[in-house]
């Protein structure tokens, strides 16, 4: 039986009974709760998760063996074989052209001469510049041969020797006479019938010289107040329509004639305008200034026969 140590020996029965009190303390406290381990597994799960990274794969992908060929037509073609074909084409064509570069036909036609742009107008103007100097060229020479013609026709035709005139009979001297002594008798007339002619002034609405717009001013208000007077029965609420006359007034304020310029398409206004200005007829004579200078006035003014069955001039 082994011996006990003296300190095994020397414990007291008090030290026993406390020892006895820790243990049975530790035995009655309660374990952690699963809410609280649950949540430490979820807070290392989500910090687990998050320290791992996820790197895309950049590298590039090895091109695909059977990889399909292009159809193309080649113009040229030769006795070997390509070992790289590039493509498909009608024959076989390893290699040719006029470059290292790595380059393909576009077309199977052969190469034709490229034209820069300009290249028509540029030659079209050479063109027509050389047909100018070929024509000024031709030109000068015809007028050279022309001018060498005609003076060789000079050359060869004598100048004429003028000739005295012959002598005039008596009978050619009278008939000259009267054929000059009428020709004068002629012209005198003319002469005297210009003379005759009287003086006249043409005149519009829109004459600038007072004389003139005066005179024209006092006339058409007349010619007015006695047309709505008169106005044409036929004409009152039916017809309406304008029209251009020319009146010529002598001096002493009398009628020369009346000329219808432009008509209204309705005889019953044309005549009923016509007889207006007759009816307020003679007017006034010319002041001292204007039949100083004219002895009839010609007036060319556009009458109106208005809806409201009045005559009104502008």
């Amino acid at each position: 039986m082994p011996k006990r140590s003296a300190s095994a020996r020397h414990r007291t029965p008090a030290a026993t009974t406390s020892r006895r009190e820790s243990a049975s303390a530790l035995a009655a406290e309660p374990a952690l709760p699963p809410l609280a381990i649950g949540i430490a597994i979820s807070v290392f799960v989500h910090a687990l998760v998050l320290a791992i990274n996820f790197v895309p794969d950049i590298k590039p992908k090895q091109k695909a063996s059977d990889q399909a060929l292009e159809v193309v037509l080649v113009n040229a073609r030769s006795r070997q074989k390509p070992v790289d074909p590039q493509a498909l084409a009608q024959a076989n064509l390893d290699g040719g052209g006029n470059t290292d570069q790595d380059r393909r036909a576009k077309t199977p036609l052969p190469a034709s001469r490229r034209d820069q742009t300009g290249d028509q107008l540029v030659e079209t103007q050479r063109r027509l510049q050389e047909l100018e100097a070929l024509q000024q060229k031709l030109l000068t020479e015809a007028q050279s041969k022309s001018a060498l013609r005609t003076a060789e026709r000079k050359l060869e035709q004598p100048e004429p020797v003028p000739q005295p005139p012959e002598p005039l009979s008596g009978v050619d001297i009278a008939a000259r006479a009267v054929a000059m002594a009428r020709l004068e008798a002629e012209i005198a007339r003319n002469v005297d019938d210009y003379n005759k002619r009287p003086r006249k002034k043409f005149v519009g609405a829109r004459t600038q010289e007072y004389r003139f717009a005066q005179y024209i001013e006092d006339w058409r208000q007349k010619v007015e107040r006695i047309g709505n007077l008169n106005y044409p029965t036929a004409a009152r609420g039916r017809l309406y329509g304008n029209l251009t006359l020319t009146v010529e007034i002598r001096a002493n304020g009398e009628i020369e004639r009346i000329d219808l310029n432009r008509s209204s398409g309705q005889r019953v206004l044309d005549d009923a305008a016509i007889r207006i200005v007759r009816m307020a007829g003679p007017y006034a004579p010319f002041p001292p200034d204007i039949r100083r200078d004219f002895e009839i006035l010609s007036i060319t003014r556009t009458w109106s026969f208005t809806q409201g069955d009045l005559l009104e001039s502008r």
